[in-house]
């Protein structure tokens, strides 16, 4: 199984089974745009089932269709990538993590495959230590803003490691001030996450930027607070 064979296998199983009526449903998520088949998450699942037992699948062909499926721009082709690159979790190395960062150079363009990416794949090379956080370093800088967001995203499941957070807000610092609202998105998510699991020193980092930093990003930090803890993270008068 060639990767080219692969990847048109993929494009005719989506285009016979798309579903306009998915497409327009799920639409409205996708404010950047949805460049989508229409295709049910149980028939896309049930492919991957599929090709995972095909004969010459391997995860080195899985790889190299991955970039023919994220380069194409359709939303079910780079989600066959994510999760085909799932089901190979057990093989990955840390020059596998390099496949994920070209992923963002070439296609990944909405929040909902940058957090499945976090969530199922990231969280995989983090939790078994087969890369450190610190590897996101340039990540903070990248040009694609989902790149940016999966920053925050990426460290949420690694909250439940450890009780000191402060090496985790030293490195979301550089991304405080992104002027991007899917990051800051990302941000308050990683916070609230944060602050559930440990109040004070959450909330003695969010104080230090409460007059200054984007205030999406406190509308979703404090999302689960009562009424009276959000009132303690509004701007101060001459800062509003």
């Amino acid at each position: 199984m060639t990767p080219s064979t692969l990847f048109n296998e993929i494009q005719i199983y989506c285009k016979a089974n798309a579903n306009e009526t998915l497409v327009k449903k799920h639409s409205r998520y996708f404010k950047e745009g949805y460049n989508a088949y229409g295709l049910s998450q149980e028939l896309l699942i049930s492919k991957i089932s599929d090709i995972v037992q095909q004969k010459g699948v391997d995860f080195d062909t899985i790889e190299k269709t991955s970039y023919l499926l994220v380069s194409s721009g359709m939303y079910e082709e780079i989600s066959f990538s994510i999760f085909l690159f799932k089901e190979y979790k057990k093989q990955f190395s840390a020059e596998k993590f390099d496949v994920i960062e070209k992923w963002f150079e070439i296609g990944i363009g909405n929040w909902a495959h940058t957090d499945t990416i976090c969530s199922d794949l990231i969280s995989v090379f983090l939790e078994k230590r087969i890369i450190t956080y610190e590897r996101m370093t340039d990540w903070r800088v990248s040009q694609n803003k989902f790149q940016r967001r999966a920053v925050p995203v990426a460290l949420i499941k690694m909250l439940k490691y450890t009780n000191d957070y402060q090496p985790f807000f030293n490195f979301i610092e550089p991304l405080m001030m992104d002027s991007e609202r899917e990051v800051h998105q990302g941000l308050g998510w990683f916070l609230r996450e944060a602050w559930k699991k440990s109040p004070e020193q959450t909330e003695m980092y969010m104080m230090q930027w409460k007059d200054t930093a984007p205030r999406l990003i406190f509308q979703y930090a404090t999302e689960r607070m009562k009424p009276e803890q959000k009132q303690h993270f509004k701007r101060s008068r001459g800062n509003r």
